[in-house]
């Protein structure tokens, strides 16, 4: 609880001034959180933030769900430790390599995908194609987390529940709806919960291959955080956006808790 409260407590004293780091800090009130909600790039950085992460979400639990089902139920236990070591393994990559490598491969000139798909396409320089762009390499790094802990929620549902629902006719897709997903529905909810969190605090990727572009498409809000902290150096306002970004991850895992009790079996 204290290494909670004291930030939190620390985060909003310093949203109340303003400060360069250097010189005296000014009282300013709650001009930050007035500068806050008349700020384009704020709005346009939370915006972005939040696609991010319903992308990641959406695309996470889904893809995470079909590769688990291939996996659990077609290969063999040897099969499936060397394939949940091979989705696994870009996760221990830290975002600052993984960020670097597709960086060089999304490369217009020299790139792998400009090779093999003969196109001088920029994508991490288009407005329309930098965040999906972002999103897509998300998957690779980040979607083998979510794929080993919904493999092992499949291995929770009892085989009785599905041989009893064979016998009194279902076929594969009423099973998987009446009796995978209600028995995985807890698992389901903890991926969903920190695929979020993780989402909206991505950093890496944006800062290392596309600096927040171009014209702030990828920003997110943690990035434009630090941009104003010790790049701008305005301190206060810094605060002010760390302040606003835990406030909306826990009041959107809040609801996502309060939504839980509808569709989750305990």
């Amino acid at each position: 609880m204290v290494f909670v409260a004291l930030p939190l407590v620390a985060a909003f004293g310093l949203s109340l001034f303003h400060w360069d780091l250097l010189g005296t800090p000014e009282f300013a009130g709650l001009d930050n959180f007035k500068q806050l909600v008349s700020d384009t790039a704020t709005i346009r950085a939370v915006i972005n933030t939040f696609v991010f992460a319903l992308a990641s979400v959406v695309t996470h639990i889904g893809i995470g769900m079909l590769l688990a089902l291939g996996v659990h139920r077609t290969m063999t236990r040897g099969t499936k430790y060397f394939v949940r070591t091979a989705f696994f393994f870009p996760f221990l990559v830290s975002w600052a390599a993984v960020a670097l490598l597709w960086k060089y491969v999304l490369d217009p000139t020299f790139g792998l995908v400009a090779h093999y798909l003969s196109t001088t396409t920029n994508w991490l320089a288009s407005p329309t194609w930098a965040l999906p762009t972002l999103i897509v390499v998300d998957w690779w790094h980040t979607i083998g987390y979510t794929f080993i802990i919904l493999l092992a929620g499949l291995q929770t549902v009892p085989a009785q529940l599905h041989e009893a629902a064979r016998v009194d006719g279902a076929n594969g897709w009423w099973r998987f709806w009446s009796v995978t997903l209600p028995v995985m529905s807890p698992t389901i909810f903890f991926a969903t919960v920190i695929t979020f969190i993780g989402a909206f605090q991505i950093f890496d990727p944006m800062v290392i291959m596309t600096q927040g572009g171009p014209d702030g498409a990828t920003r997110s809000i943690v990035q434009y955080t630090y941009e104003k902290g010790f790049q701008s150096f305005e301190v206060g306002y810094a605060a002010t956006l760390s302040l606003v970004l835990f406030l909306v991850i826990m009041l959107v895992t809040g609801l996502q808790f309060r939504l839980s009790r509808r569709w989750v079996h305990q």
